[in-house]
């Protein structure tokens, strides 16, 4: 059984939690808190698996208990989160922290929408409990001093594609890049909205520019480009340059976007100057991606298990014989860089 405490100001949503998750046989609600101190307390007593943490509470916020939970005694959080421009970016903070995953507040009262939400919760849950957890930890990460007058090929294109844990990890790939680098295009699990705080969280974060792909977006050296939550990324070639498609055509792996989908599309147009990475995520979306991109000539690349939040995603790559080299995270930038370089 996962035992979950809830923590949340409101009776309500701490009802609807309790409710949603007492219906999965594997799941027990061991107890609720109504602010970060009575957590604290029943952390102790009930040492639960997971916590539902919201953001916005009284005498203490979500963040700030984060902080203090992921330094004295980490453990697997899902953020209850508004996903609004205004709480997006505090929401991809809790990620930075450490929290696993985040949810919607419960906003639904049409019982067949609040079976689907329930499925969710389940999920998020689940696969926190299984999570590697970290102690929060400042990044000290720098590009790679020895790349940074590296020459690269003019024709290469990096692609990377993640879910749970992905945020970071993308964060910790793209942070190492110079500013030479060749252009990546990523594909993250993420809602809309949190796309767009995402990019730009990348943007001031990296030396290399980042930005959330907009339809005809050429792709350029020194940028990367992050799908939108809710549409698919393809990379089309027109007139000998590569450009950005975007698409909201069906889920495909119950995803869009999908990794599968991106990796797919440069199967299409440049599988041997194609560079790809499957980083940490639940699930198997883009392992049959990357195995396509790897038969037609593609340099691959899995996320090795110790450095994984989740290892689903990787996992599945490596089951299949789609990755080349699984390799710890910290090393990926440098093995997608190696097989860029000028030969």
């Amino acid at each position: 059984m996962v035992k979950v405490l809830v923590i949340d100001d409101s009776p309500l949503i701490r009802r609807v939690l309790t409710e949603v998750l007492h219906q999965a046989d594997d799941i027990q609600v061991v107890g609720c808190a109504e602010d970060p101190y009575q957590a604290r307390e029943m952390i102790k007593q009930l040492n639960p698996d997971v916590l539902t943490l919201d953001i916005e509470m009284p005498k203490m916020d979500g963040i700030s208990f984060l902080k203090n939970l992921m330094r004295l005694r980490p453990m697997p959080v899902v953020m209850i989160s508004t996903l609004t421009q205004k709480g997006s970016p505090i929401t991809l903070e809790a990620l930075e922290l450490g929290a696993v995953d985040f949810i919607a507040k419960p906003t639904v009262n049409v019982s067949e929408q609040l079976s689907q939400y329930a499925k969710l919760v389940q999920q998020k849950v689940r696969t926190a409990a299984a999570a590697r957890v970290r102690p929060f930890k400042l990044s000290q990460v720098q590009p790679i001093e020895t790349l940074s007058n590296a020459q690269f090929s003019i024709n290469k294109v990096l692609a990377i594609g993640a879910s749970t844990g992905g945020t970071e990890a993308i964060k910790e790939v793209l942070i190492r890049m110079p500013e030479n680098c060749p252009p990546i295009v990523i594909t993250q699990h993420i809602p809309p909205v949190f796309s767009s705080s995402f990019a730009l969280r990348m943007d001031r974060t990296c030396t290399i520019n980042v930005k959330e792909a907009q339809q005809g977006d050429k792709l350029k050296a020194g940028w990367a480009f992050i799908a939108p939550g809710g549409q698919h990324l393809s990379v089309i070639q027109q007139g000998g340059s590569l450009y950005c498609q975007l698409d909201e055509s069906e889920p495909v792996n119950r995803h869009r976007p999908a990794v599968d989908v991106l990796f797919n599309s440069l199967v299409k147009v440049c599988p041997k100057n194609t560079i790809a990475a499957l980083l940490t995520g639940m699930g198997s979306d883009g392992a049959q991606g990357l195995l396509a991109l790897k038969q037609h000539g593609a340099y691959t690349v899995a996320q090795d298990e110790l450095s994984s939040v989740v290892w689903g995603m990787p996992k599945a790559a490596v089951e299949i014989g789609a990755a080349l080299t699984v390799v710890s995270l910290d090393k990926v930038t440098q093995h997608l860089l190696n097989q860029a370089m000028k030969k």
